[in-house]
């Protein structure tokens, strides 16, 4: 992984092996980074997706790998609690192929390895620090806006 900031916003290069979401939190927290939005685009071979069951507030989760699979989109925010401590919250979109059809995979984004490379864009939130906080009539954590 490598990047660079230029004025505000943070491009990144995600390479063969990374795993993106630990390294979209690296660079976070090395450039000091509390709130953010984030968009990409690439090539992955190991994903992990969910989907929130609401009935049990649980994730189900979907795993794909061995095979080339498309990150057509990867969108996400950053956050942080009261103790500056960040959080990432990503849904992404993947298509692959299996048995020569097309097929897509989308949802909660909890794991996507690289396979070829990943480019990123972080856009830093300026003038502010978005938090978050547990909704109670949901109890999911949800943005804190005052």
């Amino acid at each position: 992984m490598d990047y660079q900031k230029i004025g505000d916003i943070v491009y990144a290069r995600f390479d063969k092996g990374d795993e993106v979401l630990s390294g979209i939190l690296s660079i976070c927290k090395k450039e000091r980074i509390l709130s953010a939005i984030f968009s990409g685009i690439g090539g992955c071979s190991d994903v992990t997706v969910s989907t929130l069951i609401p009935e049990t507030n649980e994730f189900l989760p979907h795993h794909i790998d061995g095979c080339l699979l498309e990150m057509i989109s990867i969108n996400g925010n950053i956050s942080s609690n009261d103790e500056n401590e960040i959080f990432e919250h990503t849904h992404a979109m993947f298509s692959y192929l299996q048995n020569g059809e097309v097929k897509f995979l989308g949802g909660h984004l909890a794991r996507a390895v690289v396979s070829y490379t990943a480019e990123l864009e972080i856009r830093p939130v300026k003038n502010g620090v978005i938090r978050r906080k547990k909704d109670e009539m949901t109890g999911i954590t949800v943005w804190k806006l005052d």
